[in-house]
């Protein structure tokens, strides 16, 4: 572990790869020879031009989007997304379908029925504690979009596949997979990102959006909750989330100068996922939370026999360098989250004191 750190399995905010910590800390006084912090200065500055710049570059060139894609940086997480698409892209009369696989997918449903806009929630895995990912899913064909969530933290699901929606318009939470791999962005009208789980830290929500999408959208919304303010302004409509940002900028220059692009980085994932759902498969001792074909490869969610024992496992594990592996609050259990700034090594770590810990107390 780097300079005395621990293995972080945070679920959000999360890990950041260590060197672009160490470049962040190298530049934090001075950067780019600018005599100033990056928190200091103008974002009309040439400095900060470059630096949202070249992050728009980074994301086009690693998701291969063309010039009918807009990227956006706004503020209020992926949570104000969950208003704004309603606000935009609904009216009175017009239909949205929603999936509703969890806690997120759970809310965006709440915060379009509380703007009274018409959606119909057309597959659900709440039967089932949301454990899986549904299928053979039936949507309208006169939807104006439908929205799903791509990975879902709390209870440890992800779409493998995308659904085929036909001509309607995918809208995607992904805030706790993006780049993890590359993926068909062509289906997509919107997809959005809150950057404190997988690119970055808290405070920036980034926003794809499509030509077509943007065009619907009516002159009369408030500004600062309209996607048009942000894309005919290039994001520097008011200040952004500069550190954010540039953040955001270190972490896809990592991804792409350091691991190799996204296809590495997705082989590295598979295999971090697939030593610790072998371990607890392996084991009479620990529990997926998760159907095995609905599995996510970002956030690993299980139980030990008894909530003392995982109150002791999760106490135990920060004694040895393990942290953030308590379940979210609202379930309970363990989680372990294995973002791309999560190691191999760490991983490693923690399946061997998963071994440990059953071998003692099991």
């Amino acid at each position: 572990m780097e300079r005395n750190r621990i293995y972080n399995f945070n679920a959000g905010p999360a890990a950041l790869p260590f060197p672009v910590l160490e470049e962040i800390q190298d530049s934090f006084f001075n950067f780019a020879g600018s005599g100033m912090s990056i928190i200091e200065m103008s974002h009309r500055s040439k400095w900060f031009q470059d630096v949202i710049d070249d992050v728009i570059t980074r994301i086009r060139r690693i998701l291969k989007l063309d010039e009918k894609f807009h990227v956006l940086f706004l503020q209020g997480g992926a949570s104000m997304q969950f208003c704004m698409i309603p606000m935009n892209f609904l009216n009175r009369e017009n239909l949205a379908d929603y999936v509703n696989t969890g806690t997120w997918s759970t809310k965006a449903i709440k915060e379009a029925r509380i703007q009274h806009k018409r959606i119909k929630v057309v597959a659900s895995s709440e039967d089932k504690n949301f454990s899986y990912i549904p299928d053979k899913i039936q949507f309208n064909s006169d939807a104006v979009y439908c929205h799903i969530t791509s990975n879902n933290t709390i209870k440890g699901t992800q779409w493998s596949s995308f659904p085929d929606t036909k001509d309607v318009p995918l809208i995607a939470d992904m805030s706790s997979d993006i780049f993890w791999r590359f993926f068909d962005v062509e289906k997509f009208g919107l997809i959005y990102a809150g950057a404190q789980k997988n690119m970055g830290p808290a405070g920036v929500c980034m926003v794809i959006i499509r030509d077509d999408m943007l065009e619907r959208i009516p002159d009369h919304l408030p500004t600062m909750l309209k996607y048009t303010t942000f894309a005919e302004k290039n994001s520097l409509y008011n200040t952004p989330p500069c550190f954010g940002i540039y953040v955001i900028q270190l972490v896809l220059k990592w991804l792409e100068e350091t691991v190799g692009g996204i296809k590495k980085m997705e082989g590295i994932n598979r295999k971090k996922a697939g030593l610790l759902y072998r371990t607890i498969d392996e084991s009479g001792f620990y529990k997926g939370t998760a159907m095995p074909e609905s599995r996510s490869m970002m956030n690993i969610t299980f139980r030990l026999p008894n909530e003392d024992l995982e109150v002791a496992f999760v106490k135990n594990a920060v004694e040895s360098g393990l942290g953030g592996l308590q379940g979210h609050r609202s379930v309970g259990g363990c989680r372990a989250s294995i973002y791309n700034p999560t190691s191999l090594e760490a991983v490693s770590a923690l399946v061997d004191f998963m071994g440990a810990f059953e071998q003692k107390h099991g």
